[in-house]
Formats: structure tokens, sequence, C-alpha cells
């Protein structure tokens, strides 16, 4: 794998596509600024070597051109701050301005380029767009894991203008290793966790691990096709009636491969889907009608932390249930905890996909598990056994 270590930045301008798709609340004031301060050592890195970085993004879904609330430029003072750097913009991300301010740079200094997907021509993969871009630095580097499986012009075409002078960023590498860990260089015993709402978009990821796994643990509403798909009697929860046939396939597969399947035997179940809702326990199999699940049982909580804690490797995609709702997030909160106790004790644990990191975060366990990853899609394919165009521009 190429990173950045490999290359002197000195007197060398590097165009570099990270992830700063970050959440904006209604004053532009930015809610989170993980994806951002995950970039800053690659940033470093070349600034240190004596080299400039032209920084490049895309920023929400604009749909037709430029639109103010998604312009880059709400950002630029934070990324300075978080640089300790002034950091220059260009008001568009190609054209003669921005090549000027680009040949302009000075070792040391930081150009944030306006929002690519003001140009319909990233999405698409446009080769001449990616040429534009291409032709404001000497080196291209790619540290955005988040947009790793999109062949767009800045993650993936951009790439071949520079056969030889391009190169993963620190960030790209970390969550390249940490995935291969939990794929190819396993330790036993292996525990995967995939929770969340579908089955539909989990399929995939769940056949790929039933080769790799000893223990799959299911929770979450996807939970109660599988329920359903054995006879169980799940009242008003969530179902998928497509895929009853496959969770049973599924089902099949784990027994003959000899991987144990966890599937939660109670529940807590509501009345209704509100926070203010009646709830009580009851078996995951036997809801009345008028009720739904809302998260694990006591009982499978008590299972799944057991599991958990005496695993080697621990893989975790999806919540256990409505953790955003406070009487339905215990199910969340355990599976959390048991990973941080199963990290204590010398396991691999990596945190992936959109909501269990909110969840390790909200619960301020982040730090106390070995790896949260930051991307959402390209990690979901990366583990479904997919080839990430972004990762392969840089490898080939």
């Amino acid at each position: 794998m190429k990173t950045i270590d490999a290359i002197n930045f000195k007197g060398r301008r590097a165009i570099m596509r990270v992830d700063f798709n970050v959440p904006l609340n209604s004053e532009f004031q930015i809610t989170d600024d993980s994806r951002m301060r995950a970039a800053v050592p690659s940033i470093k890195k070349i600034l240190d070597d004596g080299g400039s970085v032209i920084v490049m993004s895309h920023l929400g879904r604009p749909k037709e051109g430029p639109e103010d609330k998604f312009s880059l430029r709400h950002i630029r003072e934070h990324l300075a701050k978080l640089l300790g750097v002034e950091v220059k913009f260009a008001e568009d991300c190609i054209g003669d301005l921005t090549h000027q301010k680009a040949l302009n740079l000075r070792p040391g200094q930081v150009l944030l380029l306006e929002n690519l997907r003001f140009y319909k021509e990233e999405t698409k993969g446009n080769e001449e767009f990616a040429g534009k871009l291409a032709q404001l630095a000497d080196v291209y580097v790619n540290d955005a894991f988040g947009t790793a499986h999109r062949a767009h012009a800045s993650t993936t075409i951009i790439a071949k203008f520079f056969p030889k002078d391009k190169a993963f960023g620190y960030l790209m590498a970390r969550e390249l290793s940490s995935i291969d860990k939990v794929l190819k260089d396993v330790q036993r015993p292996y525990t995967a966790i995939i929770g969340g709402a579908k089955v539909s978009s989990k399929i995939e990821i769940l056949e790929n691990l039933l080769d790799k796994v000893d223990d799959l643990i299911i929770g979450g509403g996807m939970m109660f096709t599988f329920i359903k798909a054995n006879g169980g009697r799940i009242g008003g929860s969530l179902v998928e009636e497509d895929f009853l046939e496959k969770a049973k396939e599924i089902m099949a597969k784990a027994e003959q491969k000899g991987v144990k399947l966890h599937i939660p035997t109670d529940a807590i179940i509501a009345d209704a889907f509100s926070n203010d809702a009646s709830f009580k326990e009851g078996a995951a199999d036997a809801i009345p009608e008028g009720w739904l699940g809302l998260d694990i049982g006591p009982e499978s909580m008590k299972a799944f932390a057991e599991t958990i804690k005496k695993s080697k490797t621990v893989l975790w995609n999806g919540p256990m249930g409505v953790f955003e709702m406070e009487n339905f997030a215990k199910g969340t909160k355990v599976v959390a905890e048991a990973l941080v106790e199963a990290t204590s004790k010398g396991a691999f644990t990596l945190i992936g996909g959109g909501d269990s990191v909110a969840a390790i975060n909200q619960l301020g366990l982040a730090d106390q598990v070995s790896y949260v990853s930051t991307g959402g899609g390209a990690l979901l394919e990366y583990m479904e056994g997919k080839v990430l165009p972004g990762v392969q521009a840089i490898n080939e």
C-alpha cells in the first residue's frame, strides 16, 4: 500500500481528496468535525515536508450547480484553526483563477477548493473535469475513504493523470488496514454484530461474513424478518416480507458452515413507535397484535455481551434497537460496553456504519474501541468483497 510516507513533498503541490462532508446547523456551524480532524495528520505531513496542499471535497447534495448552503467556504475558518495555518479559498474548483491561485501557492500554504459537486462532471467521473483538477498539482493524494466506493472524477479518474505520483493519506491507509483485520487477518473467535432496520441492505455482508465468522449476532429491526421466517409472531414489528426466504437461506447456510447464529429470544416491545409509548419485556417470537419490538430484551443483551467478551475480533455494524429513543437504547449500550471490555482484554474491535458510529460517539466510548470507521457505504461495499474504485486507482 503506497502511503504519503513514501513521498517527499518538498517544493511540491499536492492535491488531496478529503471527505469534508460534515453536518452544518442553520447558522452554518459544524456540528461534528470528526471527518475534518481525521484528515489533519495527512495535510500536516505534506506541509512539514515543505510542500503545499490543495484540498478538495464535496459537501451535501447540490442539485443544480452552486448553492451557498453547500459552499465549502463555511468550513474554511475551522480548517485553518485545526491546521494552525491560514487557509486560502478558491471560489471555484477549476478555471483560470483557481489555476493561478494553485500556481501561486508557497511551501506550507493551503488552498481549499469550492465544492466539487457544483459540477455534475464530478459524480459522472468525467475525464476532462478530472484533468482540470489534476493540472493544479504535482502529486495526488486520496484520503477520503468515505467516497472510495464511487468512481467519481476526484476520487478515481484523476489518479490516471498521476501514474507515479499518487498515494493514500494516513486516514485511508488506516481504514484499509483496520478493515483487513476483520476480513483477512483475523484472530479467533471472531464475532460480527449486524443490526439496523433492514435485512435487504445487509444481505451481501451477511453472506460474505458467513465464510469468516464464528458467531453472527443479529439485532435491530432486521431481527424480526428472521424471527418471522422461523414461524414467530412479531405483531406490528418491522418486517421485510420479500426477504423471509432469504433469511431462511442465511440461517441454513450458517448451520451448514458451523457459524453460531444469535437471534434475539426476547425484546422490548411497545404499543407505539414513540419514546412515550407504553413498553414491556416479552418473548421476541410471541409479540401480540398492536405491539412492536423496538429493542432486544435483557436475556438477549446478556447472551450477546457474553459472546462479545469472549471474542478476539469483533465487527459491529448497526444498532440493536431504536437507540435514538432513550427507552429503547439499552441493547445498543450493552453491546457497546461489551465491545469496550473485549478491547481492554486485547480484542480487535471495529465499529462501522453510520448508526453504530453515531451510537458509540453518543455514548462517549469511541476512544475505548480499536477503530471507528469513517466510511459508511465504502465500508459496506468493501466488506461485501467488492473492489473499491478509489482504492484500485491508487494501487494500479
